[in-house]
């Protein structure tokens, strides 16, 4: 599983020109399923998530977490996360999970956060958004599951 972790001012996505989503400060996080991942790597990367120190303290320093500073996340389906651009010039989606497990693990994904005390906002599973983002800082990461990066 990876993730893109942006942390925001505020960020909404919308779908058909309604917004389906939207939050505050916090996270967006937009959220790729492999094929070969299983609940444990939902599981590891809501944890790791919600504790990722990227928050100012009082002194200015990134020490605490999502959950330290109460901010919201907005999970947005990206399979395109899985794209292999290594040949040709059109990327290959053939590590991304199939819909039905990738709606599945997105779900055991959001789930983990909310059970962490996140209060979670998400697209919409396999539909064409548009997703705005107002980055603070800005502060993005990139995390994977297998750890490979």
């Amino acid at each position: 599983m990876r993730a893109v972790v942006q942390r925001v001012a505020r960020g909404s996505v919308s779908v058909e020109g309604n917004i389906v989503g939207e939050i505050g400060p916090g996270f967006v996080i937009l959220l790729g399923v492999g094929r070969d991942d299983r609940p444990d790597d939902a599981a590891y990367l809501s944890g790791k998530i919600a504790n990722l120190r990227v928050f100012e303290d009082r002194e200015g320093k990134l020490n605490r977490s999502l959950l330290d500073v109460g901010g919201s996340a907005l999970v947005v389906s990206q399979f395109t996360l899985y794209g292999d651009c290594r040949q040709g010039r059109r990327p290959g989606f053939s590590s991304a999970a199939p819909a039905e497990a990738g709606r599945d693990l997105y779900g055991v994904f959001v789930a983990g956060m909310q059970d962490l005390g996140v209060k979670v906002a998400t697209g919409v599973f396999q539909a064409h958004m548009r997703v705005e983002i107002i980055n603070d800082g800005p502060v993005t990461l990139l995390l994977d599951s297998k750890k490979e990066f």
